[in-house]
């Protein structure tokens, strides 16, 4: 697949690809193909039923107008709170509640086992709440000392 030719959202706030061959795919959804360690990098362009129409080898090669649809697009679909900082937690064993501050601001969940702390690459855990929303620490080497030290207690 090649660079998008032309996307735009259409009247009823849907992405709409045209491609090469000037067919237009309405309802097309970007797809991150590594959304925590390259986030802009491998974008995959989709419609009905997972098919891909177009791929992006790095958003930041796009146009303005692009990036900021695809931009768009993607942070209507995902919730993943980057988590700062761990102020505390209510026991090192589990289930215990965690109450952080994330880059949405501050906020408290409850880890339920352990195994809801996953290793993502080398240095980012994606920890699960007790509703299964997901919680990113992106570098946990780069975190604060005390949130390192809550972190090393359950890993």
């Amino acid at each position: 697949m090649s660079n998008l030719i032309q996307l735009r959202r259409d009247a009823f706030g849907k992405l709409v690809f045209t491609s090469a061959e000037g067919e237009d795919f309405v309802g097309v959804i970007p797809v991150r193909a590594f959304p925590i360690q390259a986030p802009t990098r491998g974008i995959s362009i989709v419609r009905d039923g997972g098919k891909e129409v177009a791929w992006i080898d790095d958003l930041a090669e796009q146009p303005e107008g692009i990036r900021a649809l695809v931009t768009e697009e993607l942070e209507g679909r995902e919730f993943i709170p980057e988590i700062e900082t761990i102020r505390s937690v209510s026991s090192f064993a589990t289930p215990c509640t965690w109450y952080v501050k994330t880059d949405r601001g501050e906020t408290e969940f409850v880890l339920k086992v352990d195994e809801d702390i996953r290793r993502v690459g080398e240095a980012s855990l994606l920890i699960a709440d007790s509703h299964g929303i997901n919680f990113l620490v992106r570098d946990m080497f780069k975190i604060d000392k005390g949130s390192r030290k809550i972190l090393d207690r359950f890993l």
